[in-house]
């Protein structure tokens, strides 16, 4: 993992406290962000958006969601959500999937049902246990 990856990771968990701030529900949100055509611009070996930061990308998620967005839901702690979008983002860098596919396999509520066992984790321990998760499931 490069330097501007981690920064990446950073930003993203940023981006989902940011969302609580705005008072957006959390399950909502972190669902249209990870489905967003900016998330897969992040996806993408080299994007303009790999230049934004957690506002913009927050104005360009809020947009497209519309509605979604509005209809409120439990706004997660801070700390939780940061940890999600971080999570998600090295995952997709360790993997290689993208953010709907990695969201199809660890959706919000198995996020934040797990975070206090993971959140203390090495990242890659965190996303090996939460494959195993999906893969039990199936």
């Amino acid at each position: 993992m490069d330097e501007l990856q981690i920064k990446l990771c950073d930003i993203q968990g940023r981006l989902f406290e940011l969302s609580a701030q705005k008072k957006y529900g959390s399950a909502a949100f972190v669902k249209a962000f990870m489905m967003s055509d900016t998330a897969k611009e992040l996806d993408s070996k080299y994007n303009r958006m790999q230049w934004a930061g957690e506002e913009y990308l927050l104005e360009e998620v809020a947009s497209s969601a519309g509605d979604v967005l509005a209809a409120g839901g439990e706004v997660f702690p801070a700390e939780v959500l940061y940890w999600i979008g971080y999570i998600y983002r090295y995952w997709h860098y360790y993997s290689g999937d993208s953010s709907a596919k990695i969201y199809r396999q660890a959706p919000v509520e198995t996020m934040k049902r797990n975070y206090m066992m993971f959140h203390t984790m090495d990242p890659v321990l965190a996303i090996e246990d939460l494959k195993e998760i999906h893969a039990q499931k199936k």
